[in-house]
């Protein structure tokens, strides 16, 4: 079946390991966006606070060692590192999970925009990231 014929299908999977992991996935990317969300906004006050003092004639000399700490480039920084880390992993859990409903590799990478390299290497990712998982567990119970 062929990526354009399964979203005719009603979407009504079973709800396995794999498809957990891509909703908790979807969960942590849904907090780390209302963060950064918040984040941003606080970001954009503080650029309008930096524009006025430019206006009213501050140089930056007098401004940025006054201003409140973190810096607005680390507060960019930060949110972008954190959007960049829990959106990796919302789209490989994602990837598993079509994959685990029956979507072709190449059929991932056709709905994701990449190659079917980049659709191996997350679900390799995956795996590996499960065996970790499995190897500390089994160091809990001894």
């Amino acid at each position: 079946m062929r990526t354009t014929e399964r979203a005719a299908d009603d979407g009504k999977e079973s709800r396995d390991g794999a498809t957990g992991d891509a909703d908790a996935a979807l969960a942590t990317l849904a907090a780390q966006l209302e963060t950064s969300i918040a984040e941003l906004s606080s970001a954009r006050a503080r650029v309008a606070e930096l524009q006025d003092l430019r206006a009213q004639g501050l140089s930056w000399r007098a401004i940025v060692p006054r201003e409140e700490r973190p810096l607005i480039v680390a507060t960019l920084t930060r949110t972008l590192d954190g959007l960049g880390a829990v959106g990796g992993r919302f789209r490989r859990e994602e990837a598993v999970a079509l994959h685990g409903e029956g979507e072709t590799i190449a059929g991932i990478g056709r709905l994701f925009g990449v190659s079917r390299q980049r659709v191996s290497a997350y679900l390799q990712e995956h795996q590996q990231l499960l065996e970790r998982a499995a190897g500390r567990d089994g160091h809990r119970g001894r």
